[in-house]
């Protein structure tokens, strides 16, 4: 944790704004969610669900107080202090999410996931291989996966560059997380990638230290990012997921009643959340257009050229992301073939 985000967080504990599960004072359990994403966004809104059956299913013997548009700093400070236990839980981008782990780098390697499969990587994660590797990969840095909330897939925007193919990123200063692999792909495909935390990027795109980002069309809608941007294009170059973690030693010693409650709510949760999102994503392109953001649709050509681009980053992290996880992604990237029920009832 920076010593700015230790500051912020010891200050705010000191005032008193925050209590948590054992304090006297607060007679419950109280589970601090910290997150930076804004308010109305498809991950916020899944958090409130969250909150709103935990509270219902625990008839309000656990409560989840939410703090959300980056208040305590940004999601690596605010998941470092769930790591440590100061906070309980805290949600982080997985690119971010890098930084606790190189398993989630797998995430960040361009194109490796496709819209088409969106069901399958579901599946993978919530009960499947993908996901159970990822718990144990959590586990083994004292954080415990509680829900993998739907982020979406990232699309470049510029404030000053219209971006109708590869030769209009060269030399754009865009704004990438600390991900290795965000910024070795940035690099790669001639831009200057300038690591920035979530909550300054709106200012760094005003005062010009950077012209362009990656990042879902909702959320760039949803943090008012709209009002200095002016071009974008569909890239839909990785895809993102924002992944809530709790203490796993805070998470271990909860009755296995409240356990539960806290999964299943999760689960429910994250349902409810994923089916929100595609609209959402489709209501923010349209305020982009209303706000006179002109927004280029990359051709089938044009896609196939940003992916041959950017494919040399695969062999560039291949010694550091391990080879299982990339397997497992890519597992979930292939069309399963229809079992004789399925062919019957089709036909």
């Amino acid at each position: 944790m920076t010593l700015s985000g230790r500051k912020t967080l010891a200050a705010l504990i000191a005032a008193g704004m925050f209590f948590s599960a054992g304090n006297a004072l607060a007679k419950k359990t109280v589970l601090r969610l910290c997150h930076p994403m804004a308010p109305g966004n498809n991950v916020t809104l899944g958090y409130e669900k969250f909150k709103e059956l935990v509270e219902e299913r625990s008839n309000g013997d656990i409560k989840v107080q939410l703090l959300g548009n980056a208040i305590l700093g940004s999601d690596r400070v605010t998941m470092e202090s769930t790591q440590q236990g100061i906070l309980e839980m805290a949600s982080s981008s997985s690119p971010n999410m890098a930084n606790f782990s190189k398993a989630f780098m797998v995430f960040d390697l361009p194109y490796i996931t496709s819209q088409k499969y969106q069901q399958q990587l579901y599946d993978a994660l919530d009960n499947g291989p993908l996901g159970r590797y990822l718990d144990e990969e959590s586990e083994k840095i004292n954080l415990k996966p509680i829900m993998y909330s739907e982020y979406g897939y990232r699309n470049f925007v510029t404030a000053k560059k219209s971006v109708h193919g590869l030769a209009d990123l060269k030399k754009l200063k865009v704004r990438t997380t600390a991900s290795p692999v965000e910024v070795a792909v940035a690099a790669k495909l001639g831009m200057n990638p300038t690591p920035v935390a979530w909550g300054e990027v709106y200012t760094a795109l005003q005062q010009g230290t950077v012209d362009a980002e990656g990042n879902t069309f909702s959320l760039l809608n949803d943090a008012k990012h709209t009002e200095a941007l002016k071009y974008a294009t569909n890239s839909a170059h990785n895809y993102s997921m924002h992944i809530m973690m709790m203490n796993k030693r805070k998470f271990d010693v909860l009755d296995t009643k409240d356990q539960e409650v806290i999964l299943s709510s999760a689960h429910d949760a994250l349902n409810w959340q994923r089916g929100i999102t595609a609209e959402l994503e489709k209501k923010a392109e349209q305020a982009f257009k209303d706000s006179g953001i002109e927004i280029y649709h990359l051709t089938a050509a044009d896609r196939e050229e940003f992916k041959k681009a950017t494919r040399p980053i695969w062999d560039e992290f291949a010694d550091q992301i391990p080879a299982e996880v990339i397997k497992l992604v890519q597992d979930t990237q292939k069309d399963i073939p229809a079992t004789p029920a399925q062919k019957t009832t089709a036909e």
